[in-house]
């Protein structure tokens, strides 16, 4: 099994990750927090919506800080 693929299986719920994954033509990453993972897919909540990636594409994983805060308006 592939370390990144098992990394995802371990994590639970929430926590927030960077997955690079196979897509046609090249790769793409996303960030966000880890949603569900079954056999056949992880599922991520970025800020553009839920990604849901193939663990079969997944290339690396691994988890990241939560986001700094937003600064304010001036």
């Amino acid at each position: 099994m592939d370390s990144a693929v098992a990394l995802l299986r371990s994590l639970p719920a929430g926590t927030r990750v960077v997955v690079r994954h196979r897509l046609d033509g090249g790769f793409t990453d996303s960030l966000g927090d880890l949603l569900a993972v079954d056999e056949q897919a992880c599922t991520i909540r970025t800020r553009r919506g839920d990604d849901v990636v193939r663990l079969s594409a997944v290339t690396a994983a691994k988890t990241v800080p939560p986001p700094p805060p937003r600064r304010p308006r001036r």
